[in-house]
C-alpha cells in the first residue's frame, strides 16, 4: 500500500476519535494547512439558563473497538477507541460563569481520547498509530477553550496545543524528537461557541436529537474553524453492549468539497435516545472501505486520567 493510500485512510479513522470520536484527521497529512485563518465563522448562540449536570458527569469511561471491511475482507479488529469525561480545578483564565460542583467549588470538563492501531491492521497497511487528544471545556457554555494532541505514526511523532481566547484560535504544533524544529502556527477566528473534534461528539450529547433537526456546529482543528452541517435522520432500536436500546442516527457532515475531509464519504453516529445519549456505534464509509466503531463498555464515575505530558 502506497504512503498516500495510507494516509488517506488514516485520516478518517482518526477524525471519528473523536473522534474522532476521533479521532482526527492527521494534522497536515489529510490536507495542506494555511498559515492564514478564513473569514470569521458564526456558530451556534451560546445557551441560556442555569448551569446543568451533563449526563457524563463526574466522570464517565466508554471503550470501544474500530473495524474495517473491504470486499472478502470482514469486520477485522483495527483499532482500539477510549474516551473520558471528569472534572478538573477551574482554569485561571476562562472569564465565562463557572460551573461549581456539589461542594460549591468551579471546575471545568476535561475531555480525553486515545486510539491507537492493533493486531491485524498493523500488519496488513505496516501503519502503527497512536493519537490521544485533550479537551478543557467551559461547562456552562460548553465552549472549548484548550485543547492538546499528542500524533504518533511510527517514528514520527507531532505535539500540538490550541487556545481559544476572545474570537481567537491560536494552534501551534511542533516535533517532539527535534529540538532544532521551530514549529507551525496558525490563527483563525470565530464568533459564538467553538468546539475542537472531540469536544464536538460530547456537545451533540447535550442536545435534544430531535427526528429531522439540522443545524450547525462550528468546529476547529488544526488551526481552521469549519462550519459542519448536522442531521438527525432517524430513530431504531438497535443491539448494544447497553443491551437492546433505541438509538437516534446523527449524520454529521465532515466530507466533501471545503469539509473537514474534502474526499467523498459519510460519517454517522448513533446516540441512545434516552438523556445520557451515549455513542453506541459509529460508521465511516468511503472509498477505502467501511469503518464500524462499536462501544464495549461503559463505566460511570471512574478515576479520572492524568493530564497529557507537558512536551
Amino acid at each position: 500500500m502506497t504512503s498516500a493510500t495510507k494516509k488517506h485512510w488514516a485520516g478518517p479513522v482518526l477524525l471519528i476519535l473523536a473522534a474522532i470520536f476521533v479521532v482526527t484527521p492527521l494534522g497536515g497529512l489529510v490536507f495542506a494547512q494555511k498559515t492564514a485563518g478564513p473569514s470569521p465563522v458564526s456558530a451556534s448562540p451560546k445557551p441560556s439558563g442555569p448551569a446543568r449536570v451533563h449526563p457524563f458527569e463526574p466522570s464517565e469511561e466508554l471503550i470501544y473497538v474500530a473495524e474495517f471491511s473491504r470486499a472478502l475482507l470482514k469486520k477485522v479488529d483495527v483499532a482500539d477507541f477510549r474516551f473520558t469525561a471528569s472534572r478538573e480545578p477551574l482554569l485561571q483564565n476562562i472569564s465565562l460563569r463557572p460551573s461549581q460542583d456539589k461542594s460549591g467549588a468551579a471546575y471545568s470538563l476535561k475531555l480525553t481520547g486515545d486510539v491507537s492501531s492493533k493486531g491485524f491492521f498493523s500488519k496488513l497497511f505496516n501503519l502503527r498509530f497512536r493519537e490521544q487528544i485533550e479537551s478543557i471545556v467551559e461547562p456552562t457554555s460548553f465552549t472549548v477553550k484548550k485543547t492538546r494532541k499528542i500524533d504518533q505514526q511510527g517514528k514520527r511523532a507531532r505535539v500540538s496545543e490550541t487556545t481559544y481566547d476572545n474570537g481567537k484560535v491560536l494552534w501551534i504544533e511542533h516535533d517532539p524528537n527535534n529540538p532544532s524544529d521551530a514549529g507551525r502556527e496558525v490563527t483563525a477566528t470565530f464568533v459564538g461557541q467553538i468546539q475542537d473534534i472531540l469536544s464536538a461528539i460530547y456537545y451533540l450529547r447535550t442536545q435534544p436529537l430531535e427526528i429531522g433537526k439540522t443545524f450547525e456546529i462550528a468546529v476547529s482543528d488544526s488551526g481552521r474553524v469549519y462550519q459542519v452541517p448536522v442531521r438527525v435522520l432517524e430513530k431504531r432500536r438497535m443491539k448494544t453492549a447497553l443491551g437492546r436500546v433505541e438509538a437516534v442516527r446523527v449524520d454529521p457532515e465532515v466530507f466533501g468539497p471545503g469539509r473537514m475531509i474534502p474526499s467523498e464519504g459519510r460519517f454517522s453516529i448513533w446516540f441512545t435516545s434516552d438523556n445520557r445519549r451515549i455513542p453506541v456505534s459509529a460508521r465511516i464509509k468511503n472509498r477505502i472501505g467501511t469503518f464500524d466503531i462499536t462501544l464495549r463498555k461503559v463505566l460511570q464515575n471512574s478515576t479520572p486520567r492524568e493530564s497529557l505530558a507537558s512536551n
